[in-house]
C-alpha cells in the first residue's frame, strides 16, 4: 500500500507561486500513476493534472494549463505540483493519489475513482 503526504500548503497573495510536494512511502513510486486533485469549500473534488508513471506524459486541467506543472523524481519517491500566477479560484485543499500500474505504461488518467492511494491533503489559500 502506497502512504502519501502532501506539504507546502500556504496562504500566498493572487499572483504568487507554491510548490507542493507528495511523499510517498510504503511502495515503489515508479510503478504509480500519479495525480492531483483539488476541492474547494462546498464543491466536487477535481482533477488538476497527471503524470505517467516515468514521466513521460502529463495532462492538466484546462483553467491551471500553462499556470500549473506536474513532475515526479522517483528517486527520492516524490511528486511535484509547481503552481505559478496563482488566483483566488486556486483556493482548496490539494490531494495527491496514486495507483500501482504494471507492465506498459500508459497516459495517465484524470479520473479520481481510478485511483485508490490517496493523501490528507494540504490547504493553499489564495487571497490578498
Amino acid at each position: 500500500q502506497l502512504q502519501l503526504v502532501e506539504s507546502g500548503g500556504a496562504l500566498v497573495q493572487p499572483g504568487g507561486s507554491l510548490r507542493l510536494s507528495c511523499a510517498a512511502a510504503g511502495s515503489i513510486l515508479e510503478y504509480y500513476t500519479m495525480a492531483w486533485f483539488r476541492q474547494a469549500p462546498g464543491k466536487e473534488r477535481e482533477a488538476v493534472g497527471c503524470i505517467s508513471r516515468t514521466g513521460s506524459s502529463t495532462e492538466y486541467k484546462h483553467s491551471v494549463e500553462g499556470r500549473f506543472t506536474i513532475s515526479r523524481d522517483n528517486a527520492k519517491s516524490t511528486v511535484y505540483l509547481e503552481m505559478n500566477s496563482l488566483k483566488p479560484e486556486d483556493t482548496a485543499v490539494y490531494y495527491c493519489a496514486g495507483r500501482l500500474l504494471l507492465g506498459v505504461e500508459i497516459p495517465c488518467v484524470m479520473t479520481g475513482p481510478w485511483y485508490d492511494n490517496w493523501g490528507q491533503g494540504t490547504q493553499v489559500t489564495v487571497s490578498s
